[in-house]
């Protein structure tokens, strides 16, 4: 796919999922723009094939997103977004007897909160140039719960209801909005399970095999790239939600 000229902003793209998006965009020729909570790195940066531009803001502040987004649209020469990745997110799992009101609180108000936060002022200025492609990253796990995940689970549930809204308001205006629900990816996470704790999740994959970052981004390239899909939640998580 030739994504040349368009402008794609990948939030939580200093490594994992994210930062696997964003190369396969730039790969395809567009023009990036990363972001992260804190500085990305000079190695995340330099391995682009065009300097990319980079965004520092924590999703959950909502002035912050404004601000950083609002500085962004006033840039001399800056002709707006074209595709929006939400991939940024937080866990902070445990069984829900256990759960603090506050680490409940904390994933909802970044992961779905923190999603709105980023994507009204940009879907403001989509509805204006009357195009735009929006990528939400939910969960398997917000279709089928997990359990200690009580939190994470109902976060990207509702990043599930926000895509499907958001498709219905942005149909008319040319803008689409879909989202990925990813399994088990491997990933600093996955890297720190047991092997037990390994042997047991990929015993309940159809696959036998954890994803990796590449699958996900194939997906975000699809769902920007084809032209007659709004409001789906693709799953990539090797038929563990069959």
């Amino acid at each position: 796919m030739d994504f040349s000229g368009k402008t794609v902003l990948v939030t939580g793209s200093s490594r994992g999922i994210g930062l696997a998006i964003a190369h396969a965009f730039d790969n395809a020729g567009a023009n990036i723009i990363l972001h992260g909570r804190s500085p990305l790195k000079e190695e995340v940066i330099s391995s682009f094939n065009k300097t990319p531009k980079t965004l520092q803001f924590d999703i959950a502040d909502g002035e912050a997103a404004e601000e950083a987004l609002k500085a962004l649209y006033k840039e001399e020469a800056f002709e707006g977004i074209d595709i929006l990745v939400n991939n940024a997110g937080i866990t902070k799992d445990q069984l829900a007897m256990g759960m603090k009101l506050e680490d409940f609180a904390a994933v909802v108000n970044t992961n779905l909160n923190g999603t709105f936060n980023v994507t009204q002022p940009i879907f403001k200025k989509m509805i204006r140039q009357k195009h735009g492609v929006i990528i939400n990253m939910a969960s398997v796990v917000g279709q089928m719960g997990n359990a200690g995940q009580v939190n994470y689970s109902a976060s990207k549930a509702g990043v599930i209801g926000m895509t499907k809204s958001l498709a219905k308001e942005g149909a008319k205006r040319n803008i689409r909005v879909n989202a990925i629900a990813p399994g088990m990816i491997v990933s600093d996470m996955t890297d720190a399970l047991s092997d037990k704790a390994k042997e047991m999740i990929l015993n309940e994959i159809p696959l036998s095999r954890f994803g990796t970052v590449e699958n996900v981004a194939d997906v975000a390239l699809f769902l920007a790239g084809n032209d007659y899909m709004t409001g789906q939640t693709i799953t990539v998580d090797g038929g563990l939600y069959i």
